[in-house]
């Protein structure tokens, strides 16, 4: 995992700004261990609007919408451990190696961040020390601990996303995406055991994209290095934008998330 040393004096977090890491059920007993890299949208004070109007804070560009509800209500149900992050990933983007040029993004889906259009090296290092790597090394000690007790331990990385993309046009018309790239253990026996439960529900393997070493991050790093069973979630973020279905999406999800993690640890 790449980690720079912060050297620089100058910080780009200040007092009042949110902590970037959130724990939730951080002793949680379940093999399933569950990040949300994707589930704030904070800006840090220094930054302003990013030069953005405020409404695009709501998109999916901002971050991903519905998604920490999800993953909230999943830690619930399951006894699982969460860890959250609580800046917009157009700040920078925690699901991405910080050498992959949409770490910090110029444009996202049509709309231009004109706080990173000239944005120096040094002030992209300063986030991804500030934000990115905390994230990413709280993460990392959970895993070596829970490594080492021997126990049973899977990833899952919870997302959404949009519909309709603004800029192509682009129509996605499935409501769930189970992602991997050299592992499909987790996802394949995911799709096998949501789509018993949930068979008016259209799932999809490697959609809406396909993970790999620079446009991911936690699966590659967190999951693959380690051999550890993972998934990435893709849950379209028109079904949980609210509540009400966050809850339902949480609840579809669960059991047949532990069945097939009990599974896998049966065949383990």
């Amino acid at each position: 995992m790449l980690r720079f040393a912060d050297r620089d004096t100058t910080r780009l977090l200040q007092t009042g700004d949110p902590e970037p890491v959130e724990w939730i059920n951080a002793a949680g007993a379940s093999s399933i261990f569950l990040t949300c890299e994707h589930a704030g949208r904070a800006i840090p004070a220094a930054l302003g609007d990013l030069g953005i109007p405020a409404a695009e804070m709501d998109r999916h560009i901002a971050y991903d919408v519905g998604a920490e509800g999800v993953a909230r209500g999943l830690a619930e149900r399951l006894d699982a451990a969460l860890v959250l992050q609580r800046y917009s990933r157009l700040i920078i983007d925690c699901n991405r190696p910080f050498e992959a040029k949409d770490c910090v993004v110029l444009e996202s889906d049509g709309t231009p961040v004109p706080a990173n259009a000239d944005i120096s090296d040094l002030d992209r290092r300063r986030r991804f020390v500030e934000i990115h790597q905390p994230l990413h090394e709280a993460i990392a000690a959970a895993l070596d601990q829970r490594q080492a007790s021997g126990k049973p331990l899977l990833l899952v990385s919870v997302h959404s996303f949009t519909p309709v993309m603004r800029a192509t046009g682009a129509v996605r018309d499935f409501e769930l995406g189970l992602l991997y790239n050299r592992d499909a253990r987790l996802a394949e026996r995911l799709a096998q055991t949501f789509r018993a439960a949930n068979p008016d529900v259209t799932v999809k393997l490697n959609a809406p994209y396909h993970v790999d070493d620079i446009s991911d991050y936690t699966i590659p790093v967190h999951g693959e290095r380690r051999g550890i069973a993972h998934v990435l979630l893709e849950v379209r973020n028109d079904l949980i934008n609210d509540a009400r279905g966050q809850e339902e999406w949480a609840g579809r999800l669960a059991g047949p998330l532990r069945l097939a993690a009990d599974s896998l640890e049966g065949n383990a």
